[in-house]
């Protein structure tokens, strides 16, 4: 996409290019029609509640897309496993954990690809690589079966061949939870995960995927979470640990400055318990844009996304956030987006072919 196009829209169009936003059902008419018309957002991510059948979802995501003036990124989580949001469309696809080989990982991104593109998709938020060591792997966090491998170098080859496989097939991927949480106690969709890793095990576990494979991704998405024993771990006003996803020392300095990533920089869900319970959401979407994300995402509350989108126009019109930092990320946007491929031709036939590979991939996991 050309960055004169982000570049010169209206700056309410502007501001939504930085949401990713959840629609409330399945099509998109009433308030769901309603609330793309008013944020004009640069991305939806569909959830299980939004994926009924194969068409639908193909009928919904082609609505998107022509109700809005930018070619928009229509995305999902699509780890397999417990995180499988087309269980209902394929046979349900195995965790990351049970994947033993770089060729299976490769295999697994191959297929996801397909079937991202053939529904509608561009981008799939994955692969994670957060590290789950075994010496990690009793944490309630909601991540070890999540990510691949249980030390730094399986988690990158896994992971790196993947994504490779996802990318080749035409659909773009996403590392996350940027900068760790593997090592997190609590999951962050609860509260706040203070995760107490040393600086030598942050830098040489946590960090090393990232080190190894940012150059192979136009997206990373940054978790809810604190490093209290990081010496970048900043407090908010009120003296309570900020959020990597809403501190700049994470997002610009570590991330930006210090690793050289010049990709898309995205939220975790800004409705998580971690932000919520801590934060408004006006409040947290200033301060990811100040932190230097470029998309912010509000998964699923009408309401909230609202306000979130009205809280950072608010701030540009008054001059808070400068139009030069808008376009900032705008400029990173419209790379990104000039990476899409085009959705293929549905195929209800072809869906059931990639079924029968899932369950074939299946049968060589132990």
């Amino acid at each position: 996409m050309n960055q004169e196009t982000l570049l010169s829209l209206p700056i309410e169009q502007k501001v939504g290019q930085l949401f990713i936003i959840g629609l409330p059902g399945p099509n998109l008419e009433g308030d769901a029609a309603a609330l793309i018309r008013e944020v004009h957002p640069g991305g939806v991510c569909l959830f299980a509640r939004n994926i009924r059948e194969a068409k639908q979802t193909r009928d919904l995501l082609d609505a998107i897309r022509q109700t809005l003036p930018v070619e928009p990124i229509l995305c999902v989580d699509q780890e397999g496993g417990l995180v499988d949001r087309l269980r209902r469309l394929v046979t349900p696809m195995p965790a990351a954990a049970d994947i033993e080989t770089p060729a299976q990982a490769a295999k697994l991104g191959d297929i996801i690809a397909e079937t991202l593109r053939i529904l509608g998709f561009n981008l799939d938020f994955a692969p994670v690589v957060d590290v789950g060591t075994p010496e990690r792997s009793a944490a309630e966090n909601g991540i070890y079966s999540r990510t691949f491998g249980s030390s730094p170098g399986e988690v990158v080859d896994l992971a790196a061949s993947f994504l490779s496989a996802l990318q080749d097939g035409g659909c773009l991927g996403c590392l996350k939870h940027f900068p760790g949480l593997g090592a997190a106690v609590v999951d962050s969709h609860e509260e706040l995960p203070a995760v107490a890793v040393t600086p030598d095990e942050f830098s040489q576990t946590d960090l090393y995927p990232y080190r190894e494979m940012l150059s192979a991704t136009g997206a990373v998405m940054v978790a809810h979470a604190a490093y209290p024993n990081v010496d970048l771990q900043e407090r908010d006003q009120n003296g309570k640990l900020l959020p990597s996803s809403l501190s700049y020392a994470f997002v610009t300095q570590l991330l930006r400055m210090e690793m050289g990533f010049n990709g898309v920089s995205i939220t975790d869900d800004l409705e998580m318990g971690a932000i919520l319970k801590n934060y408004g959401i006006s409040e947290a979407c200033r301060m990811a844009v100040f932190a230097g994300h470029d998309l912010l995402a509000i998964c699923a509350d009408p309401a909230r996304i609202r306000e979130g989108y009205n809280a950072v126009l608010g701030a540009v019109r008054h001059g808070n956030i400068s139009e030069d930092r808008l376009d900032e990320s705008l400029i990173r946007i419209a790379d990104f987006k000039s990476r899409f491929r085009p959705a293929l031709e549905f195929d209800l036939t072809r869906l059931v072919a990639l079924s029968a590979e899932i369950d074939r991939l299946k049968e060589h996991l132990n």
